[in-house]
């Protein structure tokens, strides 16, 4: 939808700033909001802007287009937000990208990022055949008709060598599972979340369609992703273009194979954990219990919470396309230092991540902080991984 179509919603905004803090601990839940302290990249100051614009008062510049696209869309202000316009908040956003698009707007990190998309089908600039080579050594093959799950993999998954490693962990699981699925390798092209978030809508019309006809021609109806972005996307968006499939991020399809003992959790890890909420698999889709099951499923592990999470959880700040754009910087207050602080003051020694994206930027924020001696982390699918063993056939 355009900007104009929103002009009545955005007058809902009161401007009484509780967009600023999670709930009632206090603390900052806008990560642009902590990073640039500034009242325009806060959800009440992109509000003004909306107005402004709609009333004549603000011009289109490149300054608010680049405000406009300093946020990381994890939803944190719709949790706090006391009136009816917390369910617009994050579509106003969106409109307002669009129109950034339409406009020509857009930063230059976010034009290179379409570009790469356009041109290779991932963000990363890397050959299409090049995109299953992380299943090399192991068993995991290409999906066939009449497979039981399509495991989704996802760009980060696919070229990114620390996510690399949670992809053939779940992919280990799966095969100790002895579930019967499949990826799509050199096939699979980017979903398209990101794209959509940053308003590139003809874009993502492309990719979703292209999905869906490639997934409905291999009959796979059910699949499970590794990422909560593409999750998001598949589940919310991709049915409005026609594409409806059985769609579970692997933390949901996890601890139902546990449950019904297709994996068997049979050691121990002493440790204190915490668990940082995905945003996309948190706010965007209200999954908080899953990952917590399959934790607390676990002898040894004392699961302990930081003091924002839930729905009231602090963004990594990968979100949005973030990971790929860095328009945040990793400045002393950037998210995912702030972060690995709060997750250090835990006590912990493992902080768990079920998103490939929130793996590398608490990682890289890890090492910037000088934690990695007292605190590692790991995705849940490397924890299952080490405590489980091959299933007994009978």
């Amino acid at each position: 939808m355009s900007l104009e179509e929103y002009r009545e919603i955005v007058h809902l905004c009161r401007l009484c700033g509780n967009c600023r803090q999670c709930g009632t601990t206090y603390l900052p839940c806008c990560p642009a909001g902590e990073r640039f302290a500034l009242d325009e990249y806060y959800s009440r100051g992109k509000s003004i802007i909306a107005k402004g614009l709609l009333e004549g008062r603000l011009i289109w510049t490149y300054s608010i287009a680049n405000a406009v696209y300093r946020c990381t869309m994890c939803g944190a202000c719709t949790e706090q937000c006391p009136v009816d316009y917390k369910d617009y908040i994050l579509k106003v956003f969106g409109a307002l990208r669009e129109e950034s698009v339409e406009r020509s707007l857009v930063p230059p990190e976010v034009r290179n990022f379409f570009e790469n998309i356009q041109n290779f089908g991932n963000p990363f600039k890397e050959p299409r055949k090049e995109r299953g080579r992380w299943t090399d050594g192991t068993q995991i093959r290409q999906y066939e008709p009449g497979d039981e799950f399509l495991y989704y993999v996802g760009c980060i998954g696919s070229y990114d060598t620390r996510a690399n490693k949670i992809a053939k962990a779940l992919g280990d699981i799966f095969l100790r599972s002895g579930l019967s699925f499949g990826i799509l390798g050199s096939e699979e092209t980017c979903d398209g979340n990101e794209v959509n978030m940053l308003g590139e809508k003809g874009l993502f019309e492309l990719l979703a369609k292209e999905n869906i006809k490639k997934f409905e021609k291999l009959g796979a109806n059910k699949i499970v992703t590794l990422s909560p972005h593409a999750y998001n996307t598949i589940k919310n968006e991709y049915p409005h273009y026609g594409g409806k499939f059985e769609v579970k991020h692997y933390v949901q399809f996890l601890k139902e194979i546990i449950w019904i003992g297709k994996i068997n959790i049979s050691k121990a890890l002493h440790a204190r954990v915490t668990y940082h909420d995905p945003c996309f698999l948190g706010r965007y889709n209200e999954e908080y219990d899953a990952p917590r099951e399959i934790l607390r499923s676990i002898e040894g592990i004392e699961l302990v919470e930081m003091e924002r999470n839930r729905e009231n959880s602090f963004c990594c700040g990968g979100g949005g396309a973030n990971f790929y754009t860095d328009l945040f910087g990793s400045t002393e207050d950037s998210p995912a230092r702030i972060r690995i602080r709060e997750a250090y003051s835990t006590g912990a020694s493992i902080l768990a991540v079920a998103c490939p994206a929130c793996m590398t930027m608490l990682e890289d924020a890890l090492k910037v902080e000088g934690f990695e001696k007292e605190l590692k982390i790991m995705d849940i699918s490397e924890i299952v991984e080490r405590v489980s063993q091959q299933k007994e056939v009978a």
